[in-house]
């Protein structure tokens, strides 16, 4: 049902709190008919409208393939402004690559405006599992800038662990890490050598370890990742980056907290132990976000590990 022509003008009426000095979407070049909308590295605000991550986009002749779709309906409209910016051709799909708020809850706006949004099975259930927990914690850190926001899945799910899919000369491979959400992938263009890695891949921050994460699929993804050899990486949070920094900033990390905490803890190393052991780690502390995260990610990948 398309909404209605005052709650449209409410929407537009809502104070733009962000617009003047906050945080603006700007498409980035990255090559060709490829580009990446790097969010800042800080919390969900008005002055984002949720857009704390990454997003991109290819034009094709066909229309754009967008590559998730914002934590809003508002946001969402900024995401589209910014491709406008880039090419008058139409969103024709939106690809999530996860579950969490910002990679989906802008999905209604684009189909709103024509578009298909595609994701992976697993990552559409996700989605309408957490969607109601998600809205409640956005309203939180967005206010009344939630407002016009519909949680709406993605309606074309694909069967299988991995999919191919092309539109307008375009190929796209797109393939599960279950790593920060159950369902999490990571697309990649195999003719560009891009990837678009989801919140599999962290650099310049500190990626966090959720309750429903699993560093053991991490570790795992991010060598299937790193086997692709992308000549680019747009990650999940932070600057558009090849391989030797994407190893630096993160895959160092999964292989710390996987083979040295998850060894400790299949050891029976007591946890308090290891993660005093470890509680400073020079390597990485000049993440963003580190010292605020460290702990609880070896307590958490500790814990996975205890449970098998």
């Amino acid at each position: 049902m398309k909404k209605s022509l005052p709650l449209i003008a409410a929407l537009l009426l809502l104070p733009l709190l962000s617009w003047a000095g906050g945080y603006t979407p700007k498409a980035e070049k990255v090559v060709d008919n490829v580009y990446a909308i790097i969010g800042p590295l800080d919390q969900r605000s008005p002055e984002n409208d949720g857009l704390n991550n990454n997003l991109g986009f290819i034009v094709t002749p066909e229309g754009v393939i967008l590559i998730d779709s914002g934590a809003s309906y508002l946001g969402a409209g900024r995401v589209a402004q910014a491709i406008a910016e880039v090419t008058p051709k139409p969103v024709r799909w939106v690809i999530n690559t996860g579950g969490q708020d910002h990679r989906w809850l802008g999905n209604d706006y684009f189909a709103r405006q024509g578009a298909e949004i595609i994701a992976m099975k697993r990552t559409a259930d996700t989605q309408a599992a957490y969607a109601t927990q998600q809205m409640t914690a956005l309203k939180r850190f967005l206010g009344e800038r939630l407002a016009g926001t519909t949680a709406l899945p993605a309606t074309r799910q694909l069967a299988g662990d991995e999919a191919h899919i092309s539109l307008g000369g375009i190929e796209l491979d797109i393939r599960y890490t279950d790593t920060h959400y159950p369902g999490d992938s990571m697309v990649w263009l195999p003719q560009q050598r891009i990837i678009f890695t989801g919140d599999l891949v962290y650099v310049d921050r500190a990626f966090v370890i959720l309750p429903w994460s699993s560093p053991k699929n991490g570790q795992k993804a991010y060598a299937v990742m790193e086997s692709l050899k992308p000549e680019f990486i747009i990650p999940g949070h932070g600057a558009v980056s090849d391989l030797a920094k994407a190893r630096r900033d993160c895959g160092d990390y999964y292989d710390f907290l996987n083979n040295t905490i998850g060894a400790a803890a299949e050891e029976m190393v007591p946890m308090d132990e290891i993660m005093d052991r470890h509680n400073s780690l020079p390597g990485f502390e000049h993440l963003k976000h580190f010292s605020d995260l460290h702990r609880t990610n070896m307590n958490r990948t500790y814990l996975e590990y205890e449970a098998f």
